[in-house]
């Protein structure tokens, strides 16, 4: 294996997972990694609130064995941590982190995020990634927009997160719902340097 291939394989990726619309964006982009040989290790967080939302949208009850669920399967690479567990490896700023992505990402959690509150393992682990000059991709999800909404918004993007709404695009002409979240993933994990194989790329006439 080469040096270059060696560096691909270390990479460290935080998954959080908040109670916003959107489970479907959370298993697919777990799938992405766990297949992704350069990606060495998940740490994967559920908020309370997205336990319902999962229930809700993927009929997947309960917080034992969450990520296996959203799997079909299990993965060595992907370890689960509670979202008060203050003091899981995430939560600390020597412990190294390539990115954290957080799909989606509630309006409640933006504000505690923009706000430097850290109170549960969530917004402590992207407190960590701001200080730390870490990536953090805050996929918000919510519309309209209100005031303070925009104005978090700002606040996150002026302390160093990247703002990047779960927004479907059409334009790959996407036949069912999972076509949309693999594509918005795909688009994901391109910002972070994992470009995925089979990814759609825009080719104008």
């Amino acid at each position: 294996m080469s040096q270059t291939n060696q560096s691909e394989a270390a990479r460290t990726i935080t998954v959080a997972v908040t109670g916003a619309s959107g489970s479907i964006y959370a298993a697919e982009i777990l799938r992405s990694l766990a297949a992704d040989g350069r990606v060495a290790k998940v740490n994967f967080v559920a908020s309370e609130n997205s336990l319902r939302v999962f229930a809700e949208e993927l009929n997947l009850s309960g917080r034992n064995n969450l990520a296996e669920k959203l799997l079909g399967a299990s993965s060595p690479k992907i370890q689960q941590h509670p979202e008060t567990d203050i003091g899981a490896n995430i939560a600390s700023g020597s412990y190294p982190t390539d990115a954290m992505i957080i799909l989606p990402c509630s309006m409640g959690t933006l504000a505690a995020i923009a706000n430097g509150l850290a109170q549960n393992l969530i917004q402590r682990a992207a407190d960590v990634c701001l200080k730390e000059n870490r990536p953090l991709l805050l996929c918000v999800r919510e519309t309209p927009f209100n005031r303070i909404h925009l104005r978090n918004m700002q606040l996150a993007a002026d302390a160093g997160a990247t703002i990047f709404p779960a927004i479907p695009t059409l334009y790959n002409h996407p036949q069912t719902t999972e076509d949309m979240a693999r594509n918005f993933v795909h688009r994901i994990l391109a910002h972070i340097g994992l470009p995925q194989p089979g990814a759609y790329q825009w080719h104008p006439d």
